[in-house]
């Protein structure tokens, strides 16, 4: 019997978001989608948003549900909590499956990545998604959700969370999934990751850019499905 399976979405994203792949991921246990503290419908937590609060936040859903062992599929920065939470809990997790997770970091970096992520700018630039954001964090209010956001990936690229060395002590199997457009994240830095770590393998879509609304979900489930029904 498969562990259950936990659903992660990314920064600035919410559960919602990664609903398609609950219908054509039957058949691999019980799904589960988890929202990380801040997103979405999901209160404010009184602490600054960092990679081990969401973990622990994961932890803890985990621990009450009473599951012994999960597997994890994470989008984008679902797919960092992952591996962060396998690294510290090595027995909870079985199987994890990233996409689009970006794994280097340093100042330049999230210099870079932060650039955006001004409120006024986004609505003045991208005010499609603007407007999405706004309705997607009403809990805790989009723009607060934008500035916990910079903070964090400011302090990751001071201090990234999981080093190039750290990929060794975790002993699961990984499967590393790209788009081969995706402009976030670059392949050397996946590569790095996947000969890093122990037992990992490397999936490259063709296509498919970073938003994971512009993934095919049967596809996309077909691929975890595989991974996760191996012996």
């Amino acid at each position: 019997m498969q562990p259950p399976l936990i659903i992660l979405h990314g920064a600035l994203g919410d559960a919602r978001q990664l609903e398609p792949l609950t219908t054509p991921l039957s058949g691999v246990g019980e799904i589960h989608i988890f929202g990380f503290p801040g997103h979405g419908e999901q209160p404010m937590p009184a602490s600054a948003f960092s990679i081990p609060l969401f973990a622990e936040s994961l932890l803890k859903f985990i621990q009450e549900k009473e599951w012994t062992q999960v597997n994890i599929f994470g989008y984008s920065m679902g797919g960092y909590v992952a591996l962060y939470l396998a690294k510290q809990h090595p027995n909870l997790v079985h199987r994890i499956i990233t996409l689009a997770t970006k794994f280097h970091w340093d100042e330049p970096t999230a210099a870079g990545e932060v650039k955006m992520l001004d409120p006024d700018t986004m609505r003045a630039k991208v005010p499609a998604f603007a407007a999405v954001l706004e309705q997607r964090h009403k809990a805790g209010g989009w723009r607060e959700v934008l500035k916990r956001t910079a903070e964090m990936m400011l302090a990751m690229g001071r201090d990234n969370p999981l080093k190039i060395a750290d990929y060794a002590e975790i002993k699961q199997e990984v499967l590393l999934l790209l788009g081969d457009r995706d402009k976030m994240v670059g392949l050397d830095e996946t590569l790095a990751v996947r000969n890093a770590l122990p037992v990992a393998q490397l999936g490259i879509l063709p296509g498919v850019p970073h938003p994971v609304e512009q993934v095919d979900t049967e596809v996309l489930s077909c691929i975890i499905r595989r991974f996760l029904n191996r012996p």
